[in-house]
């Protein structure tokens, strides 16, 4: 009998985390060059002027690791990153609301005679 291992890797971010850009690339295994094209692009937005002054929030943080695998998965440019992003920001956002108005209608289900 053959026996199948599977082995998952993650980070846990914390909101309050912040990384500078060598982490940043550390943790998304990227290069510096990349994060700045991002930067540059408006896919990420840190805090500080240069980027040897530049911070990075859990949000960023997560944006940047995704943003990463989209390019390397499906290949897409730095444009197409971009949109998937944020079609990506807006699937969560709606998730979001629709969890919140279907808690609602459960309370008032309960509430009702």
């Amino acid at each position: 009998m053959t026996r199948t291992e599977t082995r998952i890797e993650g980070i846990v971010l914390d909101e309050g985390l912040t990384v500078t850009l060598s982490e940043l690339t550390q943790l998304c295994g990227s290069s510096g060059r990349a994060v700045r094209l991002m930067v540059t692009e408006g896919l990420l937005r840190p805090k500080g002027e240069r980027p040897e002054d530049w911070r990075f929030d859990g949000f960023q943080v997560r944006r940047a690791r995704r943003a990463v695998r989209l390019q390397r998965d499906l290949e897409l440019n730095l444009a197409g990153t971009a949109l998937a992003l944020d079609l990506l920001d807006e699937l969560e956002s709606l998730r979001e609301r629709l969890r919140i108005l279907e808690h609602q209608v459960g309370q008032r289900r309960r509430e009702l005679p």
